[in-house]
């Protein structure tokens, strides 16, 4: 007779020693049909970052109570992830640099735009091709939540965190693009607004209809006393459009905190209950399939009376606490922070001191796109020189988000002090940007548009497409009108100088490390849309006239046609996604050294990196340019009879002296030959 072999007991599972056991009970119960493996790895990751999610929320009276119910959270939401997520998580938790390695490129868009007209979220799927011949494996699509009816702030004054935009689809049809996306090795980024929410958000109906649980949701106030307080260290952002921080709300009967619009209503992150709203989304929206979150308006977070309320210490903590409670549930999912701030604010986004590391993964570079835009107006590295080379360093296991353009308008983030140091006056600086990207000065070619002039400060930022500040709307246009062989010729220079002026900024953006995010229609050079204002919701946001829709026949016209202008974009982009694929210099992970040159028409970028050395020389003029031999070897370590180009696979142009020929708006990275 068989004697039956009895089932092992189930093993004690290793949380950790200062889990409340209630809680621990808690959460055994709700885990109690899971498989045992799957039990085993959600104590394991408690174990590993309940400390995080605990320090996260100092903030808070109770630190460990509210810890205790984002957890309760989170294993409601690991019981839901699907078995393809649970393995990504897996694997991503075994391949943890996965969005630091070279071969990552990333593209933004609208997804509206990006997709056949009227064909929605599963219209993207039909542009997979097209992206992955790009080099394309983070996507970006622009804010989809359900949002207010118009205006909303561009999709940025969230309704419905749970909901998808109808015409755009469902939720089922987002999470069936992020598994079709998955499934050719692209990750999905979507947008979480989590400084505020729409006025007709549920929450903020609740607040209006009375529920005092829900109006401790947001800083509302009976009068003017406490807003006036913080209105005196408080800036504007919108200071055209949305002048003031405060609202008065008939139906709330006090005044909300609204920093960006009217409509959008600050949530009151001191209150650990709008914490663990936001957390539940987070996880939500992982179990969707998204895998990168951008964070936005995070700086905001905080308030605190005398200061900007921007930056505050707590925004820092309670990151880390959400990014905690994220690698417990869904660590295939990482943090982008949307903090347009200076540098010595900007890396405590991705963790400095005691949280290094541990607060968001990607941040913007914002400063790079300004000063590429800089260098290019000025003809001028000295600038961009001194105030990238004072970056803190961030850390090695983060990455920067780096772009020439994006949805947003250009602000000129030139820092005083940056340009005191190379004998500039900022405010003078900037207004000589405003000007040229207007073509309002002597020998511009570029067609940006004022956004946000403020006539206190003198600030002006400005809208327009990459093409159009690089002048080729103008090129073109001198182009077709060309009667004469002198005209035309000066015309083809013309076209010629602002392809190349698109395609250095994009090298210098691809050659930095990190993630280079292209903006849909960068790729073929797409110009400022005419008829942006034709829509009666964009006519007030000249922002609009950066974001047409993808022009399908201009990426096969490109395709087809590689000696035209835009012909020429598309293959430089698809070539620096290849020869950046191929460089483990390029590892988010290596730091990018920013070098004195020795012309100021020379911008010039050292890697280091165990199998040798990575020199990228940008020329950022229109006249050639020589570089000393000597320089290249004291520098970058760098023999030039024994070094080759990596962007074409051939030894530099010298010349008699043995110096390195750069021609016009020209990038050359220098490797070793040997490597």
């Amino acid at each position: 007779m068989r004697v039956p072999t009895p089932s092992p007991s189930p093993r004690v599972l290793p949380w950790p020693d200062d889990l409340p056991a209630t809680l621990v009970a808690s959460l055994e119960k709700t885990l109690v049909d899971a498989p045992e493996h799957r039990k085993m790895t959600f104590a394991l990751r408690v174990e590993r970052w309940w400390g995080d999610l605990v320090t996260g929320l100092a903030p808070y009276n109770d630190p460990v109570e509210t810890a205790g119910r984002a957890l309760e959270l989170a294993a409601a939401a690991y019981l839901q992830r699907q078995d393809d997520l649970h393995l990504l998580d897996e694997k991503r938790s075994l391949e943890p640099d996965w969005f630091q390695r070279p071969e990552m490129v990333g593209y933004a868009a609208y997804a509206e735009r990006l997709a056949p007209e009227g064909t929605g979220l599963a219209g993207v799927a039909e542009r997979v091709g097209h992206l992955k011949d790009l080099g394309v494996g983070y996507l970006h699509l622009m804010p989809l939540l359900q949002p207010r009816p118009e205006p909303n702030d561009g999709g940025y004054a969230v309704a419905d965190y749970r909901q998808v935009r109808a015409d755009l689809g469902t939720m089922d049809d987002l999470k069936t693009l992020a598994s079709t996306l998955r499934a050719d090795g692209i990750s999905l980024c979507l947008d979480l607004v989590l400084n505020h929410v729409a006025r007709e958000h549920a929450w903020a109906s609740a607040a209006r209809a009375g529920d005092q649980r829900y109006r401790r949701y947001f800083h509302v106030y009976p009068d003017r006393t406490l807003p006036d307080e913080y209105e005196r260290t408080l800036p504007e952002v919108f200071p055209d459009f949305a002048p003031g921080s405060f609202t008065w709300d008939e139906e709330l009967a006090g005044w909300v905190w609204t920093t960006f619009n009217s409509y959008q209503w600050d949530l009151a992150w001191d209150n650990p209950d709008v914490f663990c709203e936001l957390a539940d989304v987070v996880l939500f929206l992982a179990n969707q399939g998204v895998e990168v979150l951008r964070l936005d308006a995070i700086a905001f977070l905080w308030k605190r009376r005398g200061t900007a309320s921007q930056n505050e210490p707590e925004v820092h903590q309670l990151t880390q606490a959400l990014r905690a409670l994220a690698r417990i549930t869904a660590p295939a999912l990482i943090f982008k922070a949307e903090a347009i701030v200076g540098p010595t604010e900007l890396v405590h986004y991705l963790g400095q001191g005691r949280h290094y590391g541990r607060v968001s993964d990607l941040a913007y570079h914002n400063s790079l796109m300004v000063q590429i835009w800089s260098m290019l107006a000025s003809r001028d590295s000295r600038l961009a020189t001194h105030a990238l080379g004072r970056f803190p360093a961030n850390p090695s296991t983060t990455a920067w988000i780096t772009y020439l353009r994006c949805h947003d308008d250009i602000g000129w983030a030139i820092d005083d002090a940056d340009a005191s140091a190379v004998m500039l006056e900022g405010w003078r600086h900037r207004s000589f940007l405003s000007e040229f990207y207007m073509g309002a000065f002597a020998g511009s070619t570029s067609e940006g548009l004022a956004f946000q002039h403020n006539p206190a400060t003198g600030d002006q930022r400005i809208s327009g497409s990459a093409a159009s500040l690089a002048g080729l709307g103008s090129a073109l246009a001198v182009a077709q009108e060309v009667t004469t062989i002198e005209g035309f010729e000066e015309a083809t220079s013309a076209v010629d100088d602002a392809v190349a002026r698109i395609l250095l900024g994009y090298a210098i953006v691809y050659g930095w490390g990190g993630i280079p995010v292209l903006w849909s229609g960068d790729e073929v050079a797409t110009l400022n849309d005419a008829a942006w204002a034709k829509d009666p919701a964009h006519a007030q946001d000249n922002r609009w006239v950066h974001r047409p829709r993808l022009d399908w026949a201009c990426v096969l016209e490109a395709r087809e046609d590689p000696a035209s202008a835009i012909g020429r974009v598309y293959t430089g982009l698809r070539q620096l996604a290849r020869v950046r694929a191929s460089l483990p210099h390029l590892h988010a992970s290596v730091p990018a050294q920013v070098v004195a040159s020795p012309e100021p028409g020379i911008f010039a970028v050292l890697r280091r990196h165990p199998v040798g050395p990575l020199l990228e020389l940008y020329n950022i003029t229109e006249t050639p340019q020589q570089v000393p031999a000597w320089w290249v070897r004291e520098v970058g370590r760098i023999n030039v009879d024994q070094c080759v180009d990596a962007l074409n696979g051939y030894p530099p142009n010298l010349e008699r002296d043995g110096s390195i020929h750069l021609s016009t708006y020209q990038p050359v990275w220098l490797v070793s030959d040997r490597s």
